[in-house]
């Protein structure tokens, strides 16, 4: 498979509007409180009888600090004690959960988000293991996808060490940029020492990946300002890289106001940096895996993506497509059997249905016939670039172009600006529409094709 990466600036502008991520569709825009509680248990319980392996994501909110660009759900606090109360219902809700599911379904991916994981400590790390390992079946080699998100400087080579031994071989380190003002204007002072001691205790220690994570279109970022941090990144070779758009959303997250409009790069000099940096990266070896994401070549996603059996989650690519995902802690997203699910967002919701002995989600959508076949089809053109009709049209007993007839003039365009090229049963995204793959996936989205309103970020 050609993993080429080609920057068409003119393409780029043309296509630059607002779109879903995809992370998941339908997306969080059609959950419903119509579906909740009684509709996960249903739908969860059947599951057990084709017993797909499990995926546990917990997400752990609590911050030190507040980075001003955030837009996770996070409780900012220097105060530790408010863990423990938090991880006591998780452990809870783990119980209720475990309940619905077979006890011989093994756990192949494994996650801690945030927030900043690291938050609690090492005790109550191996204390939230254990109970993992009390109601869930986990693997006890390496063989598992378990991954934990780090802010570095909250990261000791004994913080390090005890995720290892706890079986996490995957980790994501949180940078975004090593220049000063920039970190000074968005309230994560970082220093280059502290994020590279936790890359280099981490590889001691045996971690399979390590990612690092950047962020362009931050205040006072400059393509020269970028190109440093990215010489400093680059000469420690991570694994992978996610290389983040940042939208500038402050009415819907209110840490972001904090930043001065002023002080942001102008749209052409995000550009600027984000051409820089693809082409830095494609010089240093790395291959465009998918939205957001360089990986090495040899790495297991560069080489599933060249297989065609990449696939995306909330979060983010992985090679475990077939799992149920179990969303844990407050405001976590699941997607079990064919449903997503969504639990409490503010903590005294969550906690208040932990305590009454209920699961915690408020939200969520039980996906039709049409919604699969649409999410196959976005899933294998947003991991792997790729689409064949007439696989899809099997499998779903449909006539492929018949059914989407209504979007045959959008994806012709596609084709003739380049972004794609169909050969007989074969729909293939080009190196130029790689970047605007969310625009290819977003010809097949019938949500947004209804819908007026306008909630999501750029593309680019």
């Amino acid at each position: 498979m050609d993993q080429s990466l080609v920057f068409d600036l003119d393409l780029i502008n043309r296509y630059d509007k607002s779109g879903p991520r995809y992370t998941s569709y339908p997306t969080a825009v059609q959950f419903h409180e119509g579906f909740a509680e009684a509709e996960y248990r249903k739908i969860a319980r059947q599951t057990n009888t084709d017993k797909p392996p499990l995926s546990l994501y917990f997400h752990i909110p609590f911050c030190d600090t507040v980075c001003f660009y955030c837009a996770c759900n996070k409780i900012a606090t220097k105060d530790r004690s408010k863990a423990q109360p938090y991880l006591d219902r998780v452990y809870k809700e783990m119980a209720m959960q475990a309940e619905l599911f077979d006890t011989d379904r093994m756990v192949d991916q494994l996650h801690w988000g945030g927030g900043t994981p690291t938050f609690i400590s090492h005790g109550q790390m191996r204390e939230l293991m254990a109970e993992t390992r009390k109601y869930f079946k986990l693997h006890d080699d390496d063989t598992g996808e378990y991954s934990i998100e780090i802010d570095p400087r909250e990261a000791s080579a004994e913080t390090v060490k005890i995720l290892r031994e706890l079986g996490f071989n995957r980790m994501s380190l949180g940078v975004q940029d090593f220049d000063e003002k920039v970190q000074k204007a968005v309230n994560r002072i970082q220093t280059e020492a502290e994020t590279m001691t936790v890359l280099e205790n981490a590889r001691k220690e045996g971690f399979k990946s390590v990612s690092i994570d950047l962020i362009y279109g931050l205040p006072f970022q400059s393509v020269e300002g970028f190109s440093k941090t990215l010489d400093r990144v680059l000469a420690v070779n991570p694994d992978r890289l996610s290389v983040f758009n940042y939208a500038h959303l402050p009415s819907m997250f209110p840490p972001q106001r904090r930043i001065k409009d002023d002080d942001l790069p102008s749209a052409s000099e995000k550009l600027d940096i984000l051409q820089m940096t693809n082409e830095r990266l494609q010089q240093a070896g790395y291959v465009y895996t998918g939205m957001d994401h360089f990986s090495k070549p040899d790495d297991e996603l560069a080489v599933a993506q060249r297989e065609g059996h990449l696939y995306r989650n909330f979060q983010g690519y992985s090679t475990h497509a077939d799992c149920d995902l179990i969303g844990l802690g407050v405001t976590s997203i699941g997607k079990v059997g064919n449903s997503y699910s969504q639990n409490m967002r503010t903590m005294n919701e969550y906690c208040d249905a932990i305590d009454a002995g209920k699961l915690p989600i408020f939200r969520g959508v039980e996906l039709d016939k049409d919604d699969l076949l649409r999410r196959e089809i976005i899933t294998e053109l947003m991991c792997n670039f790729h689409l064949n009709k007439q696989a899809i049209a099997s499998k779903y007993e449909i006539d492929f172009d018949e059914y989407f007839k209504l979007e045959s003039g959008e994806l012709a365009q596609l084709e003739q600006d380049g972004l794609i090229q169909t050969e007989g049963d074969d729909i293939q995204v080009q190196p130029a529409g790689r970047f605007l793959i969310r625009n290819v996936c977003m010809v097949f989205d019938k949500y947004l094709r209804q819908s007026k309103e306008q909630r999501f970020s750029k593309v680019i």
